[in-house]
């Protein structure tokens, strides 16, 4: 049987190309990640810097700082109240008693141990405690009953709007921020923010003790402490007993590592989660945007040009290698059976069709249709000699039908 040859026409030896990308199309590439990565690494640095210049010290009663209680605590020791700062809990529940006023400075940095070891130390001791801005984390283990309204307060001069004598004495003071709802019967609700209190004062259950809960910690700054009624408001809440235990929790205490069942998640702040969870979206559609597209195939020029009596030689040797006489076979009929078709005027269509390719085999040659059908639609050859023969009858039937 005959195999077309193709001869390549003599071309000019083609450059060596390399699939691995150059450096240039590597910092092409990335170079909009990178920019992206160092502005936010700059903004960060900003934010650090920003945040710690100005909230230094912040709600320290040993602090002169914008945001610091320096000017309350003087205040109240002109009046003869003492202050004392403390950053141990076990120190703050220890001090909690009738003639003390127990200031937690920044609830939401308790665990939930910290909180109701915290709740149990001052709940019956007769003290008087001042949460400062608690959130749905803490507010609702240290003063049972009350819960944090998700939006805070648009306004931050607030009118008392109450019965309780401090906030009347004290008038319009920035009371705004955090928003509460509690279902204690005795509470006073003061300040109201659209209907929310933003302070409240729950007597406890037994003596002569209560919680303060103060939703924003503008009246104990010293930058808004002459503000409105601010300093009346603050000295009458810390002032009304002669000690001020004034709690700053720290991260340097013992109690803050125990942190009971919560696991990893639990630990890091919802920001941080909310944080990475966008920046997986991103990544995923960066990916997505830099992802090659399926499309139709693009030819490409080959480098070199291979015979064809080179490719054939090379897939008989795998059929042989193999042993798939029948694979071999029938691709040379099939073949065969393709060239013959547009020569005895039967379609590309009916090429494989016997119906319709040996009649007009039969008229051309004058033979009986049972050897040709044995030839070209037969069994696979028993082995190499009658693969051999075969591939020389299919030969010679094509020379005959070609020959005028």
């Amino acid at each position: 049987m005959t195999s077309e040859t193709t001869t390549a026409p003599p071309t000019a030896p083609q450059p060596s190309t390399s699939a691995s990308p150059t450096a240039r199309q590597v910092w092409t590439r990335s170079r909009g990640i990178l920019l992206a990565l160092v502005i936010l690494l700059l903004a960060a640095v900003a934010i650090a810097v920003v945040r710690s210049g100005t909230q230094h010290g912040s709600l320290d009663p040993r602090s002169a700082d914008p945001y610091g209680s320096r000017a309350v605590a003087e205040l109240l020791a002109d009046r003869g109240v003492t202050t004392r700062v403390v950053t141990d809990l076990a120190e703050a529940g220890t001090a909690a008693g009738p003639d003390t006023t127990l200031l937690v400075a920044r609830p939401d940095l308790l665990t939930d141990r910290q909180q109701d070891r915290l709740h149990t130390a001052f709940g019956n001791s007769g003290a008087r405690a001042v949460l400062v801005a608690p959130g749905a984390p803490s507010v609702g283990t240290l003063a049972p009953g009350v819960d944090a309204d998700p939006v805070p307060s648009d306004d931050s001069a607030l009118a008392p709007a109450c019965a309780l004598p401090a906030a009347r004495r004290a008038g319009t003071a920035d009371a705004g921020g955090l928003r509460y709802t509690t279902d204690a019967p005795a509470a006073d609700s003061c300040y109201p923010s659209d209907g929310l209190p933003t302070l409240l004062r729950i007597p406890a259950a037994e003596g002569n003790g209560d919680t303060v809960v103060l939703g924003a910690p503008d009246i104990l700054q010293n930058n808004r402490l002459d503000e409105q009624g601010n300093a009346s408001l603050a000295l009458q809440l810390l002032g009304s007993r002669p000690h001020v235990v004034w709690y700053l929790p720290s991260l340097s205490d013992d109690s803050a590592a125990d942190a009971g069942e919560r696991g990893f998640l639990d630990l890091v702040p919802s920001g941080w989660l909310w944080g990475t969870l966008q920046l997986f979206i991103a990544a995923l559609l960066a990916a997505l945007w830099r992802a090659r597209r399926l499309g139709p195939l693009v030819p490409e020029r080959l480098p070199v040009a291979i015979r064809a009596s080179e490719t054939v030689e090379g897939r008989a040797r795998l059929y042989r290698k193999a042993d798939a006489r029948d694979r071999a076979a029938g691709a040379l009929r099939s073949t065969t059976r393709t060239r013959l078709a547009p020569l005895l005027g039967v379609s590309p269509a009916q090429a494989h069709a016997p119906e319709a390719l040996l009649p007009a085999l039969s008229a051309r040659l004058r033979r009986e249709g049972q050897p040709l059908h044995a030839l070209l639609f037969g069994p696979p050859p028993r082995d190499d000699a009658a693969l051999i023969a075969l591939t020389d009858q299919l030969d010679a039937l094509e020379r005959e039908v070609r020959r005028p």
